[in-house]
């Protein structure tokens, strides 16, 4: 699609997204108006401002376009994905993503913000092995340096209290939003949680699963990166207030790294896996 197009299209694009979103239930509490769906608001918001918009309708543009018959050009669509996170307002793209929810239809609307169908899962219906997207992210230029970010920011610290540190909030959720578009994107995994995971499975992993297993593991059973999401659920009142401030800077660097991971660039990602989980965070 022509992108000189998307402006005046937006309406169009965003109302088929919005198509493949189910309606709530009549009687249910958002349908009735008692229960706010955080996740409409972020979309709302984003819609109201100009940068957020046009990526917004750039990646919708592309995630919905198609490539081939029953398929969707996923390359593009990760691409303008990557664009939308590193370059949109964080106050407005971090609500999109990490918009809290306490029924199925906010959730589904969550787990259908970046078009999955395209950009999480797929080509086939059953997910593969955690090793094809894991050896595709170490040998890509573009996810290697995410997943290093993701898995450093992330990261427990054996020397806090409660296992995570106080300031890890902000990054591990700026690390997580820069996997949105890589070979090892994650989502949500059903509408009656705030469970994330790649898609993919271990259960063809053979005599390396346990490699695949601690992959996964960094978001399945990643105790500081729960906190982090659920800390972003806590402070939403003051998410999208905070947007309205014109100072904010909308370019925050989204890849932070620390030094004792910049000492491990030449090592393979799966060797790296238990060291991260016990490397503090500086």
């Amino acid at each position: 699609m022509d992108l000189c197009l998307v402006p005046m299209m937006l309406p169009l694009l965003l109302l088929l997204q919005e198509q493949q979103l189910p309606a709530p239930p009549l009687g249910s509490p958002s349908s009735a108006g008692a229960g706010p769906n955080r996740c409409l608001d972020a979309a709302e918001a984003c819609t109201a401002d100009a940068r957020c918009q046009r990526l917004r309708t750039e990646y919708v543009a592309q995630c919905l376009g198609r490539a081939a018959p029953g398929g969707c050009p996923r390359a593009r669509c990760r691409r303008a994905l990557r664009r939308f996170f590193s370059r949109g307002p964080p106050a407005l793209t971090h609500a999109l993503l990490f918009c809290p929810c306490a029924n199925a239809p906010c959730a589904e609307r969550r787990r259908q913000t970046f078009v999955p169908a395209c950009a999480f899962s797929g080509p086939g219906p059953a997910p593969p092995s955690c090793l094809a997207p894991l050896d595709a992210c170490e040998h890509s230029r573009i996810c290697r340096p995410r997943l290093l970010a993701f898995q450093a920011s992330c990261a427990p610290a054996p020397s806090a209290p409660d296992g995570c540190l106080l300031d890890q909030v902000p990054r591990c959720l700026r690390a997580y939003a820069g996997l949105v578009g890589t070979a090892v994107t994650p989502n949500y995994v059903d509408n009656a949680s705030a469970r994330v995971a790649p898609w993919c499975d271990c259960g063809a992993s053979g005599n390396r699963r346990e490699e695949c297993e601690a992959f996964r593991g960094l978001f399945t059973r990643n105790r500081c990166l729960d906190d982090a999401i659920q800390a972003f659920d806590s402070g939403w009142p003051l998410v999208l207030r905070d947007q309205l401030d014109v100072h904010q800077d909308p370019e925050h660097p989204l890849l932070q790294v620390s030094s004792a991971v910049g000492l491990l660039v030449g090592s393979s990602l799966l060797s790296m896996l238990p060291v991260l989980a016990l490397q503090p965070l500086l």
